[in-house]
Parts: C-alpha cells; structure tokens; sequence
C-alpha cells in the first residue's frame, strides 16, 4: 500500500482488533440471552457496541480476555448501556465509566 505510514496501518490492525473483541463479546452475549436480546433498542445496541469498545482500548488486557461475557446478566448490560447513555450526555466522565465497567466485567470472572 503506497502512501500508507506505519502508523496508519498500526492505527487500523489496531481498529480492526477492537471491533473484533467486542463483536466477538457481543455475539456470546447475544447467545446467552436468547430471546431476551431481543428487548434490547438497536440504540441500545449500538451503545452497548460503542461503550465496550472503549472499554476494551482502556481496561487491562487480563480483565477483557478472563471476562466472561456470557454470565453477564441483563441487568447488567442495563447498567452498561447506562453507563454509556451517561458518559455520551457527559454526566460522568469516560474514565469513571470504563471503571464502573471493568467491575462490572471483573464480577463476570
């Protein structure tokens, strides 16, 4: 690819990582829940999506990877998507967001 800097292309590969966790987690959340997915806004979802993508580039890598997304309940996808419904009407500030739900993922170890 001529013109590509390194660090365009280790911005993308890094990009290209983050959307496949959190598709990845989205997917084992999607199938625990069955029906109850179903409840769920496509904003919601969206939200869901966005907020667990800026959870996986802050929280320590250990903490994603031993999280597990299918124990996660739906009230606490709720509070996630809470979480992140406050941090994009800036009531609280991303940092505090990401630690709510790095408990949050921490409970499902």
């Amino acid at each position: 690819m001529p013109g590509v800097t390194n660090d365009e292309r280790g911005r993308r590969i890094f990009q290209i990582h983050k959307e496949r966790a959190v598709e990845t987690a989205i997917a084992k959340i999607r199938q625990s829940l069955g029906s109850d997915w179903d409840l769920f806004s496509q904003q919601e979802i969206q939200t869901l999506h966005s907020i667990l993508g800026e959870a996986w580039v802050s929280i320590e890598r250990s903490v994603w990877e031993q999280s597990v997304f299918t124990r996660l309940t739906r009230a606490d996808l709720e509070e996630i998507i809470r979480i992140g419904n406050d941090v994009q009407s800036k009531k609280i500030r991303e940092e505090t967001a990401i630690g709510e739900i790095g408990r949050i993922l921490k409970g499902s170890i």
